[in-house]
């Protein structure tokens, strides 16, 4: 499922609302942390892309499908975001100082996203995450999956520490 936004700051409270309409048809619970981060990461994402480039975007989501009667623990599970944007120019984590009003978007992905990256995409390029939720856990949490804070992409690595 995926979304078309707008070059406007504003596209990105209608993005984190269509998140949460789509979160309805999906496994994930709107109350869980899973969901919330996933907000916050397309929020963070879609800021990004209109704000930074000033071009249209596209938001995608790869959510689990409910299962119905399902009783017991949450599956195990994984959640797939990404964003198209028509600028060719590489997602580049940035060192801010505590008085800076941004610069922490990337940061705050690499802290919160099991994996994510980047890729070249036609004239634009593609930014995506992952967030995983185990079997008995409704939060996000790095030792889940693979995550742990390392990401690599375009031949550099880098680690939260």
């Amino acid at each position: 499922m995926q979304l078309e936004v707008r070059p406007d700051p504003s596209e990105v409270a209608r993005a984190r609302r269509w998140t949460r309409s789509r979160l309805a048809g999906s496994a994930i619970r709107s109350d869980e942390s899973l969901a919330e981060t996933l907000i916050l990461l397309v929020s963070e994402l879609v800021t990004n892309a209109v704000v930074h480039t000033g071009r249209s975007a596209v938001l995608r989501l790869v959510l689990p499908d409910a299962r119905p009667g399902d009783p017991g623990e949450p599956a195990e599970t994984t959640v797939r975001l990404e964003v198209d944007d028509a600028s060719d120019c590489a997602p580049v984590p940035r060192c801010v100082d505590d008085e800076a009003t941004g610069g922490r978007g990337l940061a705050l992905v690499d802290g919160l996203a099991d994996r994510w990256g980047w890729s070249r995409e036609g004239t634009g390029k593609r930014i995506w995450c992952e967030l995983d939720r185990c079997a008995g856990r409704e939060d996000t949490a790095p030792e889940c999956g693979t995550g742990g804070g390392a990401v690599a992409y375009e031949g550099y690595a880098y680690e939260a520490v």
